[in-house]
């Protein structure tokens, strides 16, 4: 049971990282960046990798591992399914934002040009992100399970 409560503390935790690092990153972009503050943004991205990774890890284990309900409770969720969708997704739309603040970070520009993709995908990560709640407390009142 402590094994449990750690995991799913992790991945609460997480989630409150992935959150505050993709509106923090959605804030501080703008259209022209100076190198420094390409730098800041760069770092809250690999806060937010690292957060997704350690979600993903903590519930993999959770589902998969023999702790709270058996992995067949989720696996046979479409809701489950449709939330596991949305975070692979959301982590698809994050590789081009981290790869453009990848190469660019150590560049000698002063001002950096941001693409508007850029802008477009963050807010998207974003949206996609505050439909996983609704999903999750759909899923614990057992919504979605196909015995």
């Amino acid at each position: 049971m402590t094994t449990e409560i750690v995991l799913r503390y992790i991945h609460f935790i997480s989630i409150f990282a992935i959150v505050g690092s993709l509106v923090s990153e959605h804030l501080l972009l703008k259209k022209e960046m100076t190198r420094s503050a390409l730098n800041r943004v760069s770092r809250i991205d690999a806060v937010y990798g690292l957060a997704a990774l350690t979600l993903l890890g903590a519930g993999l284990t959770l589902w998969l591992g023999s702790f709270g309900k058996p992995s067949v409770y989720y696996t046979q969720n479409w809701i489950f399914i449709l939330k596991i969708s949305l975070f692979g997704t959301i982590g698809l739309l994050s590789i081009y934002p981290t790869i453009f603040f990848l190469k660019n970070r150590g560049t000698q520009d002063e001002l950096i040009k941001i693409p508007p993709a850029g802008f477009w995908m963050l807010r998207m990560e974003l949206l996609l992100l505050f439909i996983i709640p609704l999903l999750a407390g759909l899923m614990s009142r057992g919504v979605g399970f196909m015995p």
